[in-house]
């Protein structure tokens, strides 16, 4: 199961698959009272996904494409650690199962590829970031939007601790070394000359933290990266930092201070400003490319320009629904049903042509759409 979803998971689900492709997605619910009803929504889910198989394939295959639905339907370890969505895929040969942090449409999609446009809102939301809380000794990584903020599990080589990256002999003659009893992650009372060694020690750690943060987390995601720290370790680990998405602005405090809402509340203040300038550039930049004859809000007018690589950034309607297929070489429309084993959302496969052309997709709330087809286009030439 994943938590930080990237753009590389999108485009191992838009990849060929054999049919049926099986998506559902489901809001779900943190605390109890509320996520007793997740599982039973869950299995409700599966119902429909069966009575969509069966207009196509045999009682046996489609038994064994609902196995892992009944499995997860049965695990309650899984249903009591949830968050606020769950996105699952499956099909011959494939299964995905993600945890997000916002609410996902109940939606299920048995056809020849994968439904992504409710995830790919997720994934190519502009309100979405990491967190790296930093003290002299201790490092850790969070995962947040608009709505929640949660810790992230870190890889097992993660420098979480100074110990990790340096030794622990730091006790010299004439010095003494004293725990404060402040907390866990707390600094230590260094007396003698000691602190120049503290600073060494400190500017080795935050290089590896650094490093780390870019590695399991900024490149595969491409999120701007909030620090959390004192004054003093914000202005060493912005001098030695590499990482070309941490945020001018940080919240100049010990993280350790904070509660998890607070921490929140502070963050987004730093992050809603580029959250609103994005959508707002790129509003702009389509009317700008429409006036020029380099963008369109016409569906078959931008399924020609994306079969041959031509769209750069496409906007979607989040919630917008276009019940079809796309022929994939032609580009002709055929209309259908989402209830049909064959039929997916047309804006959903025109993502999926756009981003494995190398095109940028960013799914938009409806208020903030340039058009009112579901769908505009910037062209790249």
């Amino acid at each position: 199961m994943n938590s930080t979803v990237t753009t590389a998971h999108l485009l191992s689900l838009i990849g060929h698959h054999e049919s049926p492709c099986i998506s559902l997605y489901q809001p779900t619910h943190r605390h109890h009272p509320d996520n007793q009803q997740d599982p039973i929504r869950f299995k409700n889910l599966t119902k429909r996904i069966e009575e969509s198989l069966r207009q196509k394939f045999p009682t046996r295959e489609t038994r064994e494409l609902l196995a892992p639905f009944h499995d997860l339907a049965a695990d309650e370890m899984f249903w009591n650690h949830t968050w606020d969505g769950l996105a699952m895929f499956a099909g011959p040969g494939v299964l995905r199962l993600f945890r997000v942090q916002r609410r996902l449409p109940e939606l299920v999609v048995v056809a020849e590829s994968f439904h992504v446009k409710p995830l790919l809102r997720y994934v190519q939301s502009a309100d979405r970031y990491h967190v790296l809380a930093l003290n002299r000794d201790h490092a850790a990584v969070w995962l947040g939007n608009r709505y929640a903020l949660d810790t992230e599990t870190l890889p097992a080589d993660f420098p979480a601790r100074l110990d990790q990256v340096v030794t622990n002999e730091r006790a010299a003659p004439g010095t003494s070394i004293a725990s404060s009893n402040a907390g866990v992650g707390s600094p230590k009372i260094v007396h003698g000359h000691e602190d120049g060694k503290q600073d060494v020690e400190a500017e080795k750690f935050f290089r590896a933290v650094d490093r780390a943060v870019v590695q399991y987390f900024t490149k595969p995601s491409g999120l701007p990266v909030v620090l959390v720290a004192l004054p003093e370790h914000q202005a060493l680990f912005r001098r030695i930092s590499q990482n070309s998405k941490l945020l001018a602005e940080g919240i100049k405090v010990n993280p350790q201070a904070l509660s998890a809402a607070d921490l929140r509340e502070r963050v987004w203040s730093v992050i809603q400003p580029h959250y609103v300038a994005r959508l707002q550039r790129l509003k702009e930049d389509f009317h700008t490319a429409q006036a020029r004859h380099n963008g369109s809000g016409d569906l078959s007018d931008v399924l020609q320009a994306a079969l041959v690589g031509r769209v750069g950034i496409l906007l979607l309607e989040a919630d917008r629904l276009l019940p079809g297929r796309i022929d994939p070489n032609t580009g002709a429309i055929q209309w259908g049903t989402l209830d049909a084993p064959d039929t997916d959302d047309l804006l959903d496969d025109l993502a999926e042509l756009v981003l494995t052309r190398g095109g940028e997709v960013v799914v938009t709330p409806k208020d903030q759409m340039p058009t009112d087809t579901g769908l505009a286009a910037i062209y790249r030439y």
